[in-house]
């Protein structure tokens, strides 16, 4: 088995020999060439996982520093280690802040180069594993991964494209189970800060006294048991992002210390003086209406201004019904592909009945639905028989309206109900509408009059 594919450069016939051939004896594929512009030429042909070449090319129009600038710019992935009969610290130097994995000097000595090949081929893979997990970080928690075809879902996406590059604070609303840690990964992996860390508190699983020092550390011997310093999660985040969900339940002294964050960038640790810089970007979320709070006198109304400069409403999964499908789908694909199961699908009565179901836990809730079904399953479709009874009877509920009346006749006051609030929602532009809810403008116009719809209400001044 190869070990992997090296590029041997050197100008000495001799040594370009007797070393490619030790090479190829330790399981190394290797192209052995013996001037600069063959470099050049092999190079661009191959990506090689390793290039070793000798510094001082005689007769050449470049040297071993021109070959390693060369990989960078064409082949970054490709490993360099740099060789010299001439070795010296100032050159080491050179060769490490231009690129190359390792320096060498000649006369070689087969153990130090095998290890220092092998070195530089378990970097590389390292560097691939990374660069491969953030790849599939970026698709599990990107926008990508966020299921939403339904107009409102769109407008959050273009809000989080607007805002991801910024500093602004912002705060996500939505009731429980919406997905507001999942809109605020997105926006962290869609900024500038998405190698940098994400860290999220839920500030409603904690006491206010151990609250405060996870978001801001303590110092040692600030408290009984203290018996070492503690760094906070502001601090954690560094140049990244942090996420304080369930802000709503924070204690009147806590929104304090949060409202100097937010103003002056600037906190200390619990029993410290030392005061640190807030270099993160802060996202913050609640599934409470913060304006009633500030009315009611339990959250501070200085520290609303500041959390509320941008916020990202996520509507509850009962308003955008038409994204039930896809969703359910996902979630399918998800679970039997941790499971080892093939995906199967749904039954049009089970998929009926996910649709009319009001989803009070929201995304959430369908995800475990689905999830049970799954699990429970037997058929090679999910029935209404795999669903929970409290979904399938809640259906009662939702069916009763319609009694005396034809579906069509059931269904025309939430169509009009919808394509009035898109109309609303775009001053009445009826190209921008049609757009919006995915169908042509002939369609609209023929719904719109049959519902009622070709003219503006009229709303009386007050």
């Amino acid at each position: 088995m190869k070990r992997g594919s090296l590029l041997l450069v050197d100008d000495d016939r001799q040594i370009l020999q007797s070393m490619a051939s030790w090479l190829r004896e330790l399981g190394f594929h290797v192209d052995a060439i013996g001037g600069y512009h063959e470099a050049l030429a092999a190079i661009d042909r191959r990506a090689y996982d390793l290039a070793l070449v000798d510094i001082r090319l005689a007769g050449t129009d470049g040297d071993g520093f021109d070959i390693l600038a060369h990989c960078r710019e064409h082949r970054p992935n490709t490993a360099v280690i740099l060789m010299t009969g001439f070795g010296s610290v100032e050159t080491a130097i050179e060769a490490i802040r231009a690129g190359a994995f390792d320096l060498v000097t000649k006369p070689l000595v087969d153990d130090e180069l095998e290890l220092s090949i092998d070195r530089a081929l378990n970097h590389r893979r390292v560097v691939e594993e990374n660069n491969n997990l953030k790849a599939q970080l970026d698709l599990r928690f990107g926008l990508e991964s966020i299921v939403g075809h339904d107009y409102r879902m769109r407008h959050v996406f273009d809000m989080v494209n607007s805002v991801a590059d910024t500093k602004a604070t912002v705060l996500i609303t939505g009731e429980s189970g919406t997905g507001k840690s999942m809109i605020a990964r997105a926006m962290h992996r869609r900024s500038a800060r998405r190698d940098k860390p994400f860290v999220e508190v839920a500030c409603g699983a904690m006491p206010e006294t151990l609250l405060e020092s996870e978001l801001f550390g303590h110092a040692a011997g600030s408290f009984t048991g203290a018996t070492g310093e503690k760094i906070g999660k502001f601090a954690l985040a560094g140049g990244g992002t942090i996420f304080l969900d369930e802000i709503g339940t924070a204690s009147p002294a806590m929104q304090v210390k949060l409202l100097r964050v937010l103003q002056d960038f600037e906190f200390e640790q619990v029993g410290g003086v030392k005061t640190f810089r807030c270099e993160a970007r802060v996202v913050l979320a609640t599934n409470e209406r913060l304006e009633e709070l500030v009315r009611d006198g339990k959250f501070r109304q200085d520290l609303y201004y500041r959390v509320n400069v941008i916020n990202i409403e996520l509507p509850p999964l009962r308003d955008r019904p038409s994204d039930v499908p896809a969703l359910a789908a996902h979630f399918l694909k998800e679970v039997c592909e941790e499971c080892g199961r093939q995906p199967r699908g749904f039954t049009d009565e089970a998929l009926s009945a996910l649709e009319r179901y009001r989803w009070p836990g929201n995304v959430r809730e369908l995800e475990n639905v689905v999830e049970r079904a799954v699990l429970l399953g037997k058929g090679d479709l999910i029935g209404l028989e795999d669903l929970p009874t409290s979904l399938t009877n809640g259906l009662s509920h939702a069916i009763e309206p319609v009694a005396g009346r034809t579906l069509k006749q059931a269904l025309e006051e939430p169509e009009r109900r919808i394509i009035l609030e898109v109309l609303e929602s775009f001053h009445w532009n009826r190209h921008a509408t049609a757009d919006a809810l995915g169908i042509n403008r002939t369609t609209l116009y023929k719904k719109m009059k049959r519902l009622g719809l070709e003219d503006r209400p009229f709303v009386p001044a007050n």
